[in-house]
């Protein structure tokens, strides 16, 4: 029998298929600029946003306004999930704005375009041509990936991240409540942890952070993985659930990316333990097996989680050095991590390599990198280090007598949007904050947004000059 639809629910549907259509044509719009300024936009958009509401009397926990500044920093760190703070977010802010500061992880580490896109998807039921190639470049996903296919890929995208953050937070809210933690401030605490740890954020409702749980392997372990996860990027991801552990069947982005990310993890672990095995400011006193489990939490966080165990301003120097090159490097393209990536790593270091071996062509896997990828981690690495070099000399002229190395490490952390701190941060004026609210910024959008540029745009020339080699070296 035909379906009897009642005036007031016809109504109601043609209310959504208007609204529907309505958000759908204005993701067409929006998609139809520039890709670049968009996200740009979008970004500066959503940190107003937050800022303003973090700058608000019921976000702080003393009922008062916070100083623009330090709203300013709090918000770019959380949406550009950074994790550097400049006032606790333990006892600084409100039940709000600690809400506030987890709805912007959120939204920062799965992609304001991402959620646009969805948003129209949900709405709708589905999206236009143009909104199907934003979703595409906010996904990361390349062209192998039908235009049909998106919508898609951004369930699986959406379904993924929802499932993984809560399967985390059910672990850390059970861990939590075995600890004497009650059920209500457990289930907070293991919800905030694990879209913290997820998007590789680096925030604690802890006044302490982890300290207190340092030895604790139940609580390290998942925080660890989830971080790792959460920095393997949405391309990634995407290929594991289809091909699963088919590793034959990878693409070339998602082996470079896991290889590269694990032989870092283990490079970093052990780099990290021997450097600070007899530091006794930091592990040294510690049994063999609590030094083990220390290194390995700290070279995964390193690479963007941005968690800490001990201080960092009582690392070795050397620690620092390497600690500062993990953390420039980051984590996978399309992730929640930041740096300038690992794939970008792994072609710098294949195009040494095949240098060395005085071969013309890069390869990896049985396939053969084109140049113009290489002039993309080229590219990358250097608007990278400039960045850094940029943010470095401004804090040295704006604030006078601070150590180098701090600097540096900061600088680094802002950029690769890792969070961790050597204590410098707080201690800024609001002129040294705004430097590294900059950096941040930009190093969340920066990378990506000239990798995509240059990636995309090809211009055949007609000519060729004349060859002429330089004298490099």
């Amino acid at each position: 029998m035909p379906e009897t639809v009642i005036p007031e629910e016809q109504d109601e549907r043609n209310v959504l298929a208007r609204l529907g259509a309505g958000v759908r044509d204005a993701v067409d719009r929006v998609a139809a600029g520039s890709p670049a300024r968009l996200a740009l936009g979008v970004f500066a958009l959503g940190i107003v946003l937050i800022t303003l509401l973090l700058a608000l009397p019921i976000s702080s926990a003393s009922g008062r306004f916070t100083d623009l500044p330090d709203a300013m920093f709090t918000a770019v760190s959380a949406v550009c999930v950074t994790g550097l703070t400049v006032v606790s977010t333990a006892t600084h802010w409100s039940v709000f704005g600690q809400v506030v500061i987890l709805v912007a992880i959120f939204v920062g580490g799965l992609g304001i375009l991402t959620l646009a896109s969805v948003l129209s998807l949900a709405v709708s039921k589905r999206l236009g041509v143009r909104g199907k190639l934003l979703a595409q470049q906010s996904l990361n996903t390349g062209a192998s990936d039908r235009l049909g296919e998106v919508g898609s890929l951004l369930r699986v995208v959406i379904t993924t991240s929802v499932v993984i953050q809560t399967a985390l937070a059910l672990w850390l809210t059970i861990r939590f409540w075995t600890l004497g933690e009650g059920l209500g401030t457990g289930i907070w605490h293991g919800i905030f942890y694990s879209i913290s740890a997820y998007n590789n954020a680096g925030f604690t409702p802890h006044s302490d952070g982890l300290v207190p749980y340092e030895t604790d392997a139940w609580l390290l372990t998942p925080l660890m993985l989830g971080m790792f996860l959460g920095s393997l990027g949405f391309p990634v991801m995407m290929v594991l659930l289809r091909k699963r552990f088919n590793v034959k069947h990878w693409n070339l982005h998602t082996k470079l990316t896991i290889v590269t990310s694990l032989a870092l993890v283990v490079v970093g672990w052990l780099a990290w333990g021997v450097s600070e095995w007899s530091n006794r400011d930091t592990i040294g006193s510690m049994s063999v097996g609590d030094k083990i489990l220390h290194a390995l939490f700290a070279s995964v966080m390193t690479r963007s989680g941005g968690f800490n165990l001990v201080e960092q301003d009582q690392l070795h120097p050397a620690t620092m050095v390497f600690t500062d090159a993990l953390m420039f490097a980051g984590g996978g393209s399309a992730s929640t991590a930041g740096g300038i990536k690992v794939t970008t790593i792994a072609v710098m270091f294949l195009a040494i390599v095949a240098e060395a071996r005085g071969t013309d062509q890069v390869q990896a896997f049985g396939r053969r990198i084109p140049e113009s990828t290489m002039r993309v981690a080229i590219s990358v690495t250097l608007l990278g280090a400039t960045l850094v070099m940029a943010g470095t000399i401004a804090l040295l002229v704006l604030v006078p007598g601070v150590s180098l190395d701090h600097v540096v490490f900061e600088c680094i952390s802002a950029f690769a949007t890792v969070g961790l701190s050597s204590g410098l941060s707080p201690t800024l004026p609001p002129s040294g904050k705004y430097v590294l609210i900059a950096l941040m910024f930009l190093g969340r959008l920066g990378t990506i947004t000239v990798a995509t540029a240059l990636s995309l745009r090809h211009s055949k020339q007609l000519f060729h000059f004349p060859e002429e080699r330089p004298i490099i070296g």
